[in-house]
């Protein structure tokens, strides 16, 4: 009986056998994640400071191209006045 006990534990522990999960493949897990996060952390940083520099920029590019264009027309305006003057100087 005993033999057959021993052949079934032996059989058993051939088709599945026992994980056990120790220290060092505890270590290697923790080491793995923190490699994945000294590796991902900058990047996502890096790419965090792209973004909202780049909305910076655009919102003064919109701001930039809204104060050339009043120029645009306040330099047509002062034209019209420095013409309009001269005409009326040249009248009197």
């Amino acid at each position: 009986m005993s033999d057959k006990i021993e052949l079934l534990d032996e059989v058993d522990l051939v088709l599945n056998p026992q994980k056990e999960l120790d220290v060092n493949y505890l270590l290697y897990v923790v080491l793995s994640i923190l490699f994945v996060v000294v590796i991902l952390f900058p990047k996502i940083y890096i790419q965090q400071q792209i973004y909202f520099t780049s909305r910076d920029v655009a919102k003064l590019k919109g701001e930039y191209d809204t104060l050339k264009e009043e120029n645009r027309l306040i330099k047509g305006s002062v034209e019209s006045i420095r013409f309009k003057n001269q005409i009326l100087d040249t009248l009197f």
